[in-house]
């Protein structure tokens, strides 16, 4: 069985786990749904490459309450014209190259989170104007991680601003082109080259409709 499939494993034990912890009534089968979780951890530790302790993997993976559904992540996708985007070194992510974006925040619509992400971590101010695509990370290269994910790429314009050099999350910004991106390293957890190539036909063909896995 692979890690992969483990993963997915534990994921799917976490959620019905929540999901029973959340509407049983019975007091039995909340010890029985405990036990579920705690499997869930017990596989996800020894998934884990760092050895991480059980704490600290069930105050991530297992800490939340009611039903459980997927995390999102919303990235802003900036064109310069039909041949280049707009690409951002991660710090947290030893400077690897990424779309500005990140975690969608309660109280902000995706097209607001992508305007904000796109200015705290480039310097641009945006406007957001369509959904290229929602994906399902698990249909894609990234690593393996915790959380099952939805990845939305929201198209952006810059109607002001300007690239800054360094910000809280970011090294920088700049403006590549489609032939470079395999030179790059990407931050593979927040966008692969295989999306990167998929987005760069948005940018010569506008017309393309939204994807969705």
């Amino acid at each position: 069985m692979t890690a992969t499939t483990l993963l997915h494993h534990a994921q799917r034990l976490q959620a019905l786990a929540q999901a029973g912890l959340a509407y049983t009534q019975n007091a039995y089968d909340v010890e029985r749904y405990e036990e579920i979780r705690a499997i869930s951890v017990q596989l996800l530790q020894e998934l884990s490459a760092d050895d991480e302790p059980l704490e600290k993997i069930t105050r991530l993976f297992a800490s939340e309450t009611g039903y459980q559904t997927p995390k999102v992540d919303v990235r802003a996708i900036l064109f310069r014209g039909t041949e280049e985007i707009l690409l951002v070194q991660e710090k947290v992510d030893a400077n690897n190259w990424s779309l500005p974006g990140g975690w969608a925040d309660v109280g902000y619509t995706p097209f607001e989170v992508a305007v904000k992400e796109a200015h705290e971590e480039t310097g641009y101010h945006v406007q957001a104007r369509r959904l290229l695509a929602l994906f399902d990370k698990k249909n894609h290269p990234h690593p393996p991680q915790p959380w099952y994910v939805y990845k939305a790429f929201v198209l952006c314009e810059i109607t002001g601003g300007s690239l800054l050099s360094d910000t809280p999350e970011t090294a920088g910004g700049r403006w590549f082109r489609e032939e470079e991106i395999a030179d790059l390293s990407l931050s593979v957890d927040r966008v692969t080259a295989s999306q990167l190539a998929t987005l760069f036909q948005f940018a010569r063909q506008p017309e393309l409709p939204t994807l969705c896995d």
